[in-house]
Parts: structure tokens; C-alpha cells; sequence
């Protein structure tokens, strides 16, 4: 795109201004403000709108970020993220908010939560730094604010843009801080699978949050800090922090067990979330977890389709095939045990599962109840029966937080003890309280796990057109999106922690189409969509450029898809 002066859109400001808003369509285009270059993408049609979208762009060598704070993807991307963060807090102190009607006088970029994302709102480059931000254009009524406009552009944006894309009004510490933080967690991650380990978390670590809805870490002065049990302490040798011990989670089956309130959910939180990086000082900056790790939890009301659930679910009442199992309205049980098939279909290397937030009954069936109700009256295995299994033939580690069923203990590898917040090896505890009193259960997951049939999803199946004929891609919030007339309700997707990575799972879903070919498996199709993601950026989810999407997981996007209550698919 080429660029006029600066003084073209003063120009064109002034002369627009008392005009009907729609006249704010002439300055679209480039402009050139000898420091930065200025690209208004697209203006929004009238006050109310959604805020325009715009770019600047700063060349690399002007910008004085020296080449090793992008030497590698890690740097690449807390860079880009420390930016983001930058201009949102000068965005905030600098723009003077809100001037007349809608929307109008806010200045604003993707703001980031504690997580460490790739992000669309930043680009670099070797040839260039560019924010992608979004602009209230100011009016009085339905009339240009021509004045109050031409502040924006030529007051606050480019104080902005000094102080937020120039390494020379930063604090060289905290840049470089924030990008040895996220290289060293990335190393770790790679480290994993190395040492036998499917997580890692530091000593010191702080893991409770403030809140339920705040994901900052505790402010109380009287927090415990995380250390490892010397049974399970393992030290990696990181790139910048040099060697950093804490506690490994080994491969297999592990158990994390303890009294109501000593930290057993809080642990198992800090592991769904290590698939991400975090910010320094955030408490999990070095609680890493293998990338492809599934949060599983139980979601009544979700629909399946074509799922083979046999191995947890079968001999239904009249004849319901459940090697076929498809349903609009799951319960409990057959949803949970979708999700585990679904995510192993989908790549998964651990699950992750909260006793508070799965199906009793496909936890587990105790004696008593095999006693009163025979296994031939009973459609459902119990995850006890078939946890084995998972790990044995599949490959797929398990981490299990409970606190109510001591028959978990027979197939455990390893058991962690929470006391106060403090982890502490049980396995061999609990090995001998299984060994001494067997429960008297019987096994009922046969002698193999069963088989994870891959499903060819069809393109047709999925729409993103509304009755008016147009195109409605959107993400709501955090856990759902549209796709034309359809919501797609992500709300036991527990991983995605951003409204940008929603706004990017709808956009990628409807990318995956272009992927559904009839032969492809929902894994092929996912994974070829973040093939082109990498290749591309995330630019090329949508069609035009766009500051408000940020990176997801194969995975989730296949977990998106499952969730579309049209979906039509064929096992392969």
C-alpha cells in the first residue's frame, strides 16, 4: 500500500469535518509520519460500530530492537507480546477516551492476560515493527468530529508509538526479562519428553490465583510457595536461568490426592494451563506442560457425532450403536467419555481430569454396586477399568485429581499428596493400602482399550451464512462462537483463556472446510490448518487484516469442530 504525507489526512480531516460520518471512508489508506508509518485499514460505517481497524509500522532499524530479540520463535513472540502490553498501558494513559458519540475517541489494541500469546496485533520482521490497533473515529451525533480527530491522529497516536515500538523509551530489563522468561519456558516444555515427564513445575512457583474470574496470581503475603517432594525432584538446565529443580510429572497414571483445601485442584489448574507461557512474576512462569495435554471434564447437553465410545459405553438400551454414537443431548457420562475419545483422536499425549467436574458413574463402580447391579445390566466401563489401558496402548498419560474413591489407587503410577498446599509422594502408601484391601471390585475393562476410529469430517455440514445470505464468523467471549446461524458452545473447552483465541477458532473452523476434502481425518484437517497458521501467520484465517486474533492448538480446533451441532462426519 503506498503512503501520502501526514499532511494529506490533516487535510482530508479538516475538510471532512461537521460531515455525515460516512465521509470518514476518504482517509482510508497510507500515510507517512517520518517515524512511522500510519495504515487505516478499514473505518467503521457509523459511530456505534465496531472501531476501525489500523496499523503502524516503525522500519526495524529505527526501531532499535537489536536482532537477538528475535533470534527464535520464542523471542519472536514475547517481544511481540511485551509490545502489545506496552501500547495498551499507553494507549490507556495517553488517549484522551471517549469524545462524542458510540464509541468514538478510544484508542485500543488486544489486551493480553497473563498468558504469553501469539498474537495477530503484533508483527515483526527483520524489515519491520507494526501494531495493529483499533480506533473509535470521533463524532457529534451522526456528524464528523473532525477536530477531535485530528488530535487522535496527530497528538496521542504518535506519542503512543513513541513510547511503546522504540527500544530506547523501554526498560531494556524488562524486555529482555519477558523474552528469556518465555524462551526458558519453552525450553523446559522441550525438555519434557526427554525425561519421561509430561509436566514440570519449578520450586517457588506460585500457583493460586486471586479468583475464580482473576487470573493473576494470589496477593497474600502468606501464599505458599510450591516445592518439590524429593521423590519426584527433577533440575533442567535452561538456556537463560541456567539449572532450576522442581517437581516432574512423570509418564503414566498419576494421582493427586489430599483433604478438601490443600491445593489439589489448584495444582491440576497450574498443569492445564503450563500448555502456555507466562508472563515473569506471574507465579507459572516454570510450571510447563507437554503442548498437547486435554483438560477433561464432563459437559451434559453437547452433541456427538459418529463417535466410537464403545470402549466406555455399550450395550445400550434399544440397540443404540455406540461404535456409531451420535446424540444432540449427551449426558454426563457419554459426554465425558466423547471428550477422551475425541481428544485421543485429536493428537492428545495427556488428559487432565478433575473428580469435582466428571461423571460420577464414569469414574468409577464400586463392589457394593457391582454386587447389586451386574456388569450385563450395565452399559458403562468406568475410566478405572480402562486408564490402563490408555497409557499402555495409546500412549496417552493421565492425571487425575481425587479425593473421594481410594480404587484409583490400584492403577496408580504415581500418587502426589497434597498437605497444605505442598506436594508428597504416597505411591507407595497407597500401593499397600490396594494391596491389604483390594476393595473386592472387579475389573470390567476387558483386555484391550478399544479402538479410536477417525472420523472424516464434511465440509458441507458447516455453514457461516445467516438467512440473509451473508457471512457471520464471530467469537463470543471466551467460550463460544457463531458460525451463521449456529452457536458453538466451547464452554468445557477449559484451555482457551483469550476472547482473540475464540475469535481465531471460529475463523480457523470455517479455514478447516477448506481443508474437507472427503479423505481427510479431523486431525489431518486440523493439523492443516496450523500448518498454514505457521506458514502464514494468523493472518491468514481471515480476509482482511485484523489485530484481535491469537494462537490455538490443532486440538482445539478439532474440539471446536465436534462441538458444531450440524457436523456431519464418516469413520474412516
Amino acid at each position: 500500500m503506498g503512503v501520502k504525507p501526514a499532511d494529506a489526512l490533516r487535510d482530508q480531516l479538516r475538510r471532512i469535518d461537521g460531515k455525515g460520518y460516512k465521509a470518514y471512508k476518504d482517509i482510508a489508506g497510507g500515510y507517512d509520519f517520518k517515524k512511522f508509518a500510519l495504515y487505516i485499514d478499514h473505518v467503521q460505517g457509523d459511530p456505534y460500530a465496531a472501531p476501525s481497524r489500523l496499523r503502524v509500522r516503525v522500519r526495524r532499524g529505527d526501531s532499535g530492537f537489536a536482532k537477538d530479540t528475535t533470534k527464535n520463535k520464542s523471542r519472536t513472540i514475547a517481544l511481540g507480546d511485551f509490545l502489545t502490553r506496552r501500547f495498551s498501558q499507553q494507549s490507556r494513559r495517553l488517549s484522551k477516551g471517549s469524545r462524542g458519540s458510540g464509541k468514538g475517541g478510544a484508542i485500543t489494541i488486544d489486551r493480553p492476560g497473563q498468558q504469553i500469546l501469539e498474537r495477530s496485533a503484533f508483527l515483526i520482521n527483520d524489515d519491520f515493527v507494526e501494531a495493529r490497533f483499533f480506533m473509535g473515529l470521533p463524532a457529534l451525533g451522526r456528524k464528523i468530529a473532525g477536530r477531535d480527530a485530528e488530535a487522535m491522529f496527530f497528538s496521542e497516536l504518535p506519542e503512543i508509538v513513541s513510547t511503546s515500538l522504540f527500544f530506547s523509551a523501554l526498560d531494556p530489563k524488562a524486555v529482555y526479562r519477558h523474552i528469556e522468561t518465555a524462551e526458558d519456558a519453552d525450553a523446559a516444555r522441550a525438555m519434557l519428553l526427554e525425561k519421561g515427564l509430561i509436566a514440570f513445575i519449578a520450586d517457588n512457583s506460585l500457583l493460586p490465583r486471586r479468583s475464580g474470574i482473576d487470573d493473576r496470581p494470589l496477593d497474600d503475603p502468606g501464599a505458599v510457595r510450591f516445592a518439590s517432594d524429593d521423590t519426584y525432584r527433577v533440575t533442567l538446565d535452561l538456556p537463560n536461568a541456567g539449572k532450576i529443580a522442581g517437581m516432574g510429572i512423570f509418564r503414566g497414571i498419576s494421582l493427586i490426592v489430599g483433604g478438601g483445601y490443600h491445593g489439589k485442584s489448584t495444582l491440576l489448574h497450574a498443569l492445564e494451563r503450563g500448555i502456555y507461557n507466562h508472563v515473569p512474576d506471574d507465579g507459572r512462569q516454570f510450571a510447563v506442560t507437554v503442548k498437547n495435554a486435554v483438560k477433561i471434564r464432563a459437559c451434559d447437553g453437547r452433541s456427538i457425532a459418529q463417535t466410537d465410545i464403545s470402549s466406555f459405553i455399550s450395550n445400550l438400551p434399544l440397540q443404540k450403536d455406540t461404535a456409531r454414537f451420535s446424540t444432540q443431548n449427551a449426558s454426563g457420562s457419554t459426554s465425558q467419555a466423547a471428550n477422551i475419545i475425541e481428544a485421543v483422536e485429536a493428537g492428545a499425549e495427556a488428559i487432565l481430569l478433575d473428580e469435582d467436574t466428571s461423571a460420577t458413574n464414569f469414574m468409577i463402580r464400586d463392589r457394593r454396586m457391582q454386587q447389586l447391579v451386574a456388569k450385563q445390566g450395565e452399559p458403562i466401563t468406568p475410566f478405572i477399568d480402562k486408564v490402563r489401558q490408555l497409557y499402555t496402548e495409546k500412549g496417552v498419560s493421565t492425571v487425575l485429581v481425587m479425593g473421594g474413591s481410594g480404587d484409583y489407587f490400584s492403577v496408580a503410577d504415581h500418587v502426589i499428596r497434597m498437605t497444605e498446599y505442598l506436594p508428597g509422594d504416597a505411591t507407595d502408601a497407597a500401593g499397600q493400602i490396594a494391596q491389604s484391601d483390594s476393595a473386592g471390585r472387579q475389573a470390567e475393562g476387558g483386555t484391550q482399550f478399544g479402538r479410536i476410529a477417525a472420523r472424516i469430517p464434511q465440509a458441507q455440514s458447516i455453514s457461516v451464512y445467516r438467512r440473509n445470505k451473508k457471512m457471520k464468523i464471530a467469537g463470543r467471549g471466551v467460550r463460544e462462537i457463531l458460525l451463521g446461524e449456529t452457536n458453538v458452545d466451547l464452554s468445557d473447552l477449559e484451555q482457551i483463556v483469550d476472547p482473540s483465541q475464540t475469535r481465531a477458532l471460529a475463523h480457523a473452523v470455517y479455514h478447516a472446510t477448506g481443508f474437507m476434502d472427503g479423505r481427510r481425518s479431523l486431525r489431518e484437517v486440523a493439523e492443516k490448518v496450523i500448518a498454514d497458521i505457521e506458514k502464514n501467520g494468523l493472518d491468514v484465517l481471515t480476509p482482511f487484516v485484523t489485530g484481535d486474533l491469537a494462537a490455538i492448538r490443532a486440538i482445539d480446533i478439532a474440539g471446536a469442530i465436534n462441538r458444531i451441532r450440524t457436523l456431519k462426519v464418516s469413520q474412516q
